[in-house]
């Protein structure tokens, strides 16, 4: 079943980034924090409904134990939102989607366990695919611009600082991913139940403290109701995060690259809903992946 759940993950957070790109405005310097907001909120409405529906004896105190792995991922969320008023996505993108293999192999250094040739082969695969599909991205965005003469503003050019932050993300989301694989997986630390309840609350809190910084301490324009595009994204985003907890209890090492991969689905509903023009290397580079994860899949059925 993680196999499943890693790939419903994937398939959400593409789809979020969709509305990511729709909802991001590049001159509104609180854009990250509305995001923060509009995500927070949600995932706190999912996580009182989900208490409701499943009559799940939660215990609090599960908010401070799960706390480290909740705090890098909302600080590594909130430094890639931030990161994209400094840098271009086509850029930060192979950077970022680093963060599974990075998790991957922390997790194999200090939990090796035996794994099955298929599925080395198929890590392997789907991370030389997502990396060689925003390569390919970034190419297209380049000859394009040439075309049209279009120069790019001097705050989107690579720079120590701009460069910084999809490194940091990869590393700190990759060092979460890690941390909740230990929490989920290899020590059982909590459930799955517990820990997507904790991590929802403790963002929904954070997105409660944003609201008020941004709607009444600076006193910027932000209504809730009006923000249809962050709230999809952050729909999706619960959606992707729901399963995502049961992919990594399942088989944290393996799943999380493949979670990586949501890249690979944000170009595929680009070109269907958005209806994209895709290139020859984007198909090249997606029947890469999805070969990956098909080897997973079979490995999955051994």
């Amino acid at each position: 079943m993680w196999f499943i759940a890693a790939l419903l993950t994937a398939i959400a957070w593409g789809a979020a980034n969709l509305f990511y790109k729709k909802g991001s405005q590049p001159t509104d310097r609180f854009s990250h924090l509305k995001i923060v907001t509009m995500v927070g909120f949600v995932m706190g409405i999912h996580a009182f409904i989900y208490l409701f529906i499943i009559d799940f004896n939660y215990n609090p105190i599960d908010m401070l134990r799960y706390l480290p792995v909740s705090a890098l991922y909302i600080v590594s969320m909130t430094i890639g939102y931030i990161g994209l008023r400094y840098i271009e996505l086509s850029i930060a993108a192979p950077v970022q989607n680093s963060a599974g293999a990075v998790s991957a192999i922390l997790l194999f250094i200090f939990f090796p366990r035996e794994m099955h040739i298929l599925d080395v082969s198929a890590v392997i695969i789907i991370t030389a695919g997502v990396i060689g599909l925003a390569i390919i991205e970034k190419q297209i965005e380049d000859r394009i611009r040439q075309l049209e003469g279009y120069k790019v503003d001097p705050k989107y050019q690579i720079s120590i600082m701009a460069i910084t932050f999809p490194i940091l993300y990869a590393v700190i989301d990759g060092i979460g991913t890690f941390v909740d694989g230990i929490y989920l997986d290899e020590l059982k630390l909590i459930s799955e139940d517990a820990a997507l309840i904790s991590y929802e609350l403790t963002f929904f809190l954070v997105a409660l403290s944003s609201y008020i910084y941004v709607r009444f301490i600076k006193k910027q324009p932000f209504f809730i109701l009006k923000e249809r595009d962050r709230t999809y994204a952050a729909i999706l985003e619960t959606t992707g995060q729901f399963f995502y907890v049961f992919a990594l209890a399942g088989n944290a090492i393996i799943a999380a690259p493949l979670i990586a991969a949501h890249g690979i689905f944000s170009v595929i509903l680009s070109r269907i809903f958005l209806k994209e023009v895709m290139s020859r290397g984007q198909y090249v580079m997606i029947a890469i992946v999805m070969f990956g994860i098909i080897l997973l899949g079979i490995s999955e059925g051994m």
